[in-house]
């Protein structure tokens, strides 16, 4: 791996700070549905999609970081194996193909405009407050996933 640039971290303490306190209330979220009442992302569903976008967007250590939560979580390592190959593959669920065709929709916006096919698919399974809530994770990880690879981390 190439030796880090910068360390964004520290040196926009401020900003990082935000990115990490909108990881927390997703992660709150997916931990506490009960109290919230209006979300139901769990967070192994978070982390496929995080794994996901990680690898369309190349970013090696988020690679490593989701795979290895997803595999702490239990979740089975052919499924794993195959979330390259979600669309087709009959590991996912419909709740997972739509979150999944979802962030992809939006990683690669300039494709297909976060298309109207892609968010009626999520409508099918997803409250309003469940696809805000996907799309801030959507948007979280790409903008972190950006960050480490500029940076070398």
């Amino acid at each position: 791996m190439a030796q880090q640039r910068l360390s964004y971290q520290t040196l926009s303490p401020e900003a990082y700070r935000g990115f990490i306190a909108t990881k927390q209330a997703l992660d709150r979220c997916s931990l506490d549905r009960s109290s919230l009442g209006h979300c139901a992302l769990d967070q192994g569903l978070l982390e496929l999609v995080y794994l996901r976008l990680s690898q369309m967007n190349g970013c090696a250590f988020c690679l490593a970081m989701h795979a290895a939560s997803l595999r702490a979580a239990g979740v089975d390592e052919a499924k794993l194996d195959c979330l390259a190959g979600w669309r087709v593959s009959e590991r996912f669920d419909g709740r997972e193909k739509a979150a999944l065709g979802w962030a992809e929709s939006m990683a690669d916006i300039q494709k297909d405009q976060a298309s109207d096919e892609a968010f009626a698919r999520l409508q099918a399974y997803f409250t309003d407050a469940e696809i805000s809530d996907l799309s801030c994770a959507v948007a979280l990880m790409s903008a972190l996933n950006r960050l480490a690879i500029s940076m070398r981390q």
